[in-house]
């Protein structure tokens, strides 16, 4: 009961902190203020600014993009599930040891079981390159997307903001 109440808290927290800096999709991809920075220091200051300002948002990008991963690979999808629904099955199903004939089944076997089935599974899944796309083309629409956005008439004041 205590770990749903910390999972809860977490989830609760993760709200208030995260998703609270969601800006609206108007803001958002508002493509009136799209424009090329003149040089690469005003890159990198716009980088800066709106990876804080769209945090939120951004976070909201790379979570749908990992569940597109995980849709667009099923094997993944069907080594996590094997694995997880493993884990779960043994821990709930297995803790104590069976007798099968003249053989005794151990949690340890079981685990063993799982693991030289479901490890080969999940190296032919190819979670590293799963992983590497999806550190890609986060990071190409993120920089994307802080790079090509100007700064609104709120970032002038945030330095006076801070300086107070």
């Amino acid at each position: 009961m205590e770990a749903v109440m910390r999972v809860t808290d977490t989830i609760k927290s993760f709200r208030e902190t995260r998703l609270a800096a969601l800006r609206p999709p108007t803001e958002f991809f508002d493509y009136q203020r799209i424009s090329r920075p003149s040089d690469f220091n005003q890159a990198t200051q716009r980088i800066t600014y709106n990876t804080r300002y769209f945090s939120g948002n951004y976070v909201l990008i790379i979570a749908l993009l990992a569940v597109y991963a995980l849709i667009s690979n099923p094997l993944l999808l069907i080594a996590l599930g094997f694995l997880v629904g493993g884990f779960i099955a043994i821990n709930k199903f297995g803790p104590e040891p069976m007798q099968m004939g003249e053989h005794t089944i151990t949690q340890k076997h079981l685990y063993t079981a799982l693991f030289v089935i479901g490890l080969p599974l999940l190296f032919i899944a190819s979670p590293v390159m799963t992983f590497f796309w999806l550190v890609g083309a986060s990071g190409v629409l993120i920089l994307g997307h802080a790079s090509f956005i100007e700064p609104g008439v709120e970032s002038e004041y945030a330095a006076v903001q801070d300086a107070v």
